[in-house]
């Protein structure tokens, strides 16, 4: 899956988030706010002895009592709610909760805090529009009610005074706890979705390079099916040759094109046999994956050279992370050089080490702490080089996911000081990425590749 693919399935997705709301989320929070409404009207008249204006009130709470019911009889359990439909449902439920504060004290009701929720819930789930909006909504509301409302009085009707510093507190209290839910809901889930869209744009690389590699199925259906044809080539080919037999050269011939295709179906059970695979899909040696992450991007802009540092080379598993996860370290590289890219590979007895270098201007200082998060943003460089791929991060994510999948440990740092002038900057002044594995995690130890496939 290309970076340009994965921004599309992220950007629809960001689109269509207020439509992941369901109806019926939003009705039963409503049943359950119309239930607290009403235990709190009735325990505060029978404990608490304060005369609640019943009918007034338990008008205010048939509003969302009709709301729900209309809701159930006008669309299925299962109704998606649209941006505009989401929002205007939670207009009109802290619309309906300042109602009920104004007839029962205003901000001196404890209850006045409720008003958080409807402002919560759009940061969750809806855009920046429909937050702002609800946002100013909740504010004014709440600046109303500490104005005008309905006083609390007790039943022989003496009234229930809040002192005014009090009162200016909770509405100062609830107007910067609209602001804080508001903004902290919206970045941690801003983060959650983010992190959700890209994790399902690595599931689908990993996906498109499995189907790659299960290719080699493929092989095993063709032996299966080139079985038949290849036995009545046998066959014609021994009664040609018993027929030339007055004719040697001829008859040479007609046997060498059934020896010929005895070795094709030989090859092709081999390949095709159940329990087996080829060697060459399961392991390569270091630099053969290296070679192959590489190989899509030779004939680009950038010389890529591959340096060699260590002796005995380790065959590791050839798994499909390793590929994709390296070629879009390599793609990254080669996107932002200026024609230079050095990938050097060496070893330890515990690890497998790999450095990728280009000449290019190097990660963003600022950035720096940030890079293999998904969607990272840039606001103060523009992307000349790759303008379709601005803000998003998404191939250092999934490179960083796969890689990781299997073991790795990344390290992105710049080979130089991004500050120093064009003249003082060295040959590999660019991006550099360390990868490391533990070699008990990717190395195939005693394994010949080259030899006769063998059972797994």
């Amino acid at each position: 899956m290309s970076k340009i693919s994965a921004q599309v399935v992220a950007e629809d997705a960001f689109a269509s988030r207020s439509d992941w709301v369901r109806l019926r989320t939003l009705v039963i929070l409503r049943w359950t706010a119309v239930a607290g409404q009403l235990a709190a009207m009735f325990a505060a008249w029978r404990f608490y002895g304060i005369d609640i204006p019943a009918a007034p009130c338990l008008a205010v709470v048939g509003l969302s009592v009709a709301v729900n019911l209309a809701s159930n009889l006008l669309y299925a359990e299962t109704h998606r709610l649209t941006e505009f439909e989401a929002l205007t449902l939670l207009a009109f439920d802290s619309c309906q909760l300042t109602a009920l504060l104004y007839l029962t004290g205003g901000l001196g009701n404890p209850f006045a805090l409720l008003l958080l929720v409807p402002a919560t819930i759009a940061a969750t789930a809806l855009n920046g529009l429909s937050i702002a909006i609800l946002g100013g909504l909740t504010v004014i509301l709440v600046s109303l009610l500490a104005v005008f409302h309905l006083p609390l009085r007790y039943l022989d009707g003496a009234e229930i005074l809040v002192p005014a510093i009090l009162a200016n507190g909770f509405w100062l209290a609830i107007v910067i706890g609209v602001a804080f839910m508001a903004l902290y809901t919206r970045r941690v889930s801003g983060e959650l979705h983010a992190m959700t869209d890209a994790l399902l744009a690595t599931q689908m690389a990993l996906a498109r390079e499995q189907t790659l590699t299960d290719l080699s199925g493929v092989v095993a259906a063709a032996a299966h099916e080139l079985g038949t044809p290849l036995a009545t080539i046998k066959l014609a080919a021994s009664e040609l040759a018993d027929d030339l037999s007055d004719r040697p050269d001829q008859r040479a011939d007609a046997v060498l094109i059934g020896a010929q295709a005895d070795r094709c179906r030989d090859i092709l059970r081999s390949m095709g046999r159940a329990g087996k695979d080829d060697l060459q899909m399961r392991a390569a040696p270091f630099q053969a994956i290296v070679e192959e992450a590489a190989e899509p991007h030779r004939d680009r802009k950038a010389n890529i050279a591959i340096t060699i540092k260590g002796d005995g080379q380790p065959v590791l598993a050839r798994r499909p992370e390793i590929i994709h996860g390296l070629r879009n370290l390599i793609q990254n590289a080669v996107d932002f050089s200026n024609g230079a890219v050095w990938i050097d590979l060496d070893w330890t007895a515990d690890r497998v080490l790999l450095a990728i270098t280009d000449d290019g201007p190097g990660f963003p200082p600022a950035l720096l702490g940030r890079i293999g998060d998904p969607f990272v943003r840039d606001r103060g460089r523009s992307d000349e080089r790759r303008p379709q791929y601005e803000g998003m991060g998404l191939g250092l994510f999934i490179a960083k996911t796969l890689l990781e999948r299997t073991g790795a440990r990344l390290e992105f740092s710049n080979a130089s000081d991004p500050f120093l002038a064009t003249e003082e900057r060295p040959a590999r002044c660019g991006a550099l990425v360390r990868v490391s594995w533990p070699r008990e995690r990717v190395e195939i130890a005693d394994h010949d590749i080259s030899g006769q496939n063998q059972p797994f």
